[in-house]
């Protein structure tokens, strides 16, 4: 997702919401947290489809690991509406998910071994000139979102396609071996 050019409220003086890696001290941990405004959540809610966007957040820690990476830890917390599949009634969601980003200056040697397992809950990215704190969060909201949000008690139903059953054209029980019968009672009859 594009980096937004919306205000966000960010009360920490040490990390505004787009900063430069390198002018950040290495000696210690950085914390932030980030409430976009009004404007920035309308944005978020038309690129992902939701129909509603509350008590979005992310909050957390930039944390200097090793001689040149930075570790990214925070919790992203939000409540989404969204249209049931079944029904489009609304549904409301919350999310409180952990966001985890290691950003690495130089790529990380590859191991000698064929398969590589990486931890599922920890994103490896190559370090950027620029951090963007708000796309980071557009990018673990949209992760975050339920795939296929159902309202309670929604139900799809029986789908029933062709002819219905017990007529001519769909007769009421089809035995799996009916067209081999057929076929050799037709052979049968030439013989």
């Amino acid at each position: 997702m594009a980096a937004s050019s919306g205000k966000s409220r960010n009360p920490s003086p040490r990390l505004p919401a787009r900063f430069r890696p390198a002018t950040l001290s290495r000696q210690t941990a950085h914390d932030f947290e980030l409430r976009p405004d009004a404007e920035t959540r309308a944005r978020l809610m038309q690129a992902l489809g939701l129909t509603g966007l509350r008590k979005l957040r992310l909050a957390g820690r930039l944390i200097p690991e090793g001689a040149a990476d930075w570790r990214l830890e925070a919790v992203l917390g939000a409540t989404v509406v969204q249209p049931c599949v079944v029904s489009l009634e609304p549904v409301t969601t919350r999310i409180d998910e952990p966001v985890t980003r290691l950003y690495r200056a130089e790529p990380a040697p590859e191991p000698a071994a064929a398969e590589i397992e990486m931890p599922a809950e920890t994103d490896e990215e190559a370090m950027s000139e620029m951090l963007d704190l708000e796309a980071i969060l557009a990018e673990a909201l949209a992760l975050a979102l339920p795939d296929f949000p159902r309202a309670p008690g929604a139900e799809l139903g029986q789908a029933a396609f062709g002819a219905p059953e017990g007529t001519p054209e769909q007769p009421a029980r089809i035995h799996p071996f009916a067209a081999l019968a057929a076929l050799k009672g037709k052979l049968d009859g030439k013989s």
